[in-house]
């Protein structure tokens, strides 16, 4: 499987499995997160853990805000409660799904797209004032089309707030972290596809895992670079599910900045 419409169709297949699953990135945020956003209290994640500083965000009242490949009910919700004009974009059906149940039960106004995160060709350029992309290109098989896309649709003077894995993540034998064994295996950039053999590709693949993508960090960060922003915010989290979190924080958020004014 190589061509780019296959593997969007495969991990949309997924996704909509791991909603059934309940995956934790699919469980749509409860009532009271809702409640405390409209009073001013919220908070959103796009690594595992931490939560973004509230100063790396605009004022949100009236901005145009696109959740990048960010559907599950989570993220989406919590900033039009928050007072954005918000619209998630997300590979998945199902995803989806839960942005409108969530948007339903809360009398919010969300527009959903389903569409591939590095074609943002439903939109202009220059239609939003910020982009919220939480962990998810590791599910491309190229990052640099996202940057790419990201910059075009924001207007200049816009944001673009990402979480993604370290590549360290990708070195080793997913099966054997599991038993807590670090077994280093793996090359960087990193494919599900050319990097594991059939047996382990099965073994996900009955677990409904998607197909996976470890991207160099010249391809995350610099690609974001050579797309146009400048990078103006940097953190690090560990994921406290994973084994390596004990170790070393295995996930980046990163602030960048479309140059200009609007």
């Amino acid at each position: 499987m190589t061509d780019p419409d296959d593997i969007l169709s495969y991990n949309r297949t997924a996704w909509d499995r791991q909603v059934e699953r309940g995956n934790r990135w699919t469980v749509p945020v409860d009532p009271e997160v809702i409640a405390r956003a409209r009073s001013g209290d919220w908070s959103i994640v796009l690594t595992p853990s931490k939560p973004v500083p509230v100063d790396w965000f605009p004022p949100l009242g009236g901005l145009d805000v696109l959740c990048l490949a960010g559907g599950g009910g989570q993220q989406g919700p919590v900033l039009a409660a928050a007072g954005a004009n918000v619209t998630v974009l997300d590979n998945s059906p199902a995803q989806l799904d839960r942005d409108r149940m969530v948007a339903e039960r809360e009398g919010l106004r969300i527009e959903t797209v389903r569409g591939d995160m590095a074609d943002l060709s439903a939109f202009p350029d220059g239609r939003f004032d910020l982009v919220a992309h939480p962990c998810s290109n590791g599910f491309v098989p190229d990052v640099r089309p996202v940057w790419r896309e990201a910059f075009r649709v924001l207007r200049p003077g816009g944001l673009l707030l990402s979480g993604f894995a370290n590549p360290v993540l990708y070195l080793f034998d997913e099966f054997a972290l599991e038993r807590g064994e670090f077994r280093v295996a793996h090359t960087i950039p990193y494919s599900d596809l050319t990097s594991l053999g059939e047996g382990d590709r099965r073994r996900l693949a009955d677990r409904d895992e998607p197909l996976a993508f470890g991207h160099t960090l010249g391809d995350q960060i610099g690609g974001q670079i050579e797309a146009g922003f400048a990078l103006v915010g940097f953190y690090e989290d560990a994921d406290p599910e994973s084994p390596l979190g004990a170790y070393l924080p295995t996930f980046i958020a990163t602030r960048s900045l479309k140059p200009g004014s609007s």
